[in-house]
């Protein structure tokens, strides 16, 4: 979790890793979204909508970017995953995806993570046209704003 050394938190199942992947290549060219709650062998992923295009139709003054470079959960995700924060089975791991541009914390990440304020890990997908080259997972720096890579999971031809 964010802020905190849990070796749980880094282990995320291969069968979990390899959903993530799928999903990522389902929504290609798009970015995926989603959440894990709980860790290790008791991880429970939760695919979510990209919501971002539906913003950007309604108001793309307030939301430029189309879901091909950000993604937005739906209430109901949103709901479910703040839920979970208070419960015993906490969210660990909010992921998504980086089309065609690698896996990177970026700078419109790091806003958007501040902004929430979630107790998670994050980890981008790299989604390329053929395969998914890598996954990375992020962890707020417990003294500054920065998040820092803390694990790296292999790609696959997906």
């Amino acid at each position: 979790m964010s802020g905190e050394t849990s070796e749980d938190a880094t282990r995320l199942p291969a069968a979990v890793v390899q959903a993530i992947y799928r999903h990522a290549r389902a929504t290609f060219p798009n970015e995926c979204c989603g959440f894990v709650i709980g860790s290790g062998e008791d991880a429970q992923l939760i695919e979510c909508e990209n919501m971002q295009d539906r913003y950007h139709a309604v108001d793309p003054a307030t939301y430029p970017r189309t879901a091909a470079t950000a993604y937005t959960f739906g209430g109901k995700h949103l709901r479910m995953l703040a839920d979970s924060l208070d419960s015993d089975r906490p969210a660990t791991i909010v992921y998504h995806s980086h089309p065609r541009v690698g896996a990177y914390f970026s700078a419109e990440d790091t806003r958007a993570a501040l902004s929430a304020g979630w107790p998670v890990d994050y980890l981008v997908v790299d989604c390329q046209d053929d395969e998914i080259r890598e996954a990375l997972l992020f962890r707020k720096h417990a003294t500054d704003p920065a998040f820092v890579e803390i694990a790296r999971f292999d790609g696959a031809k997906i």
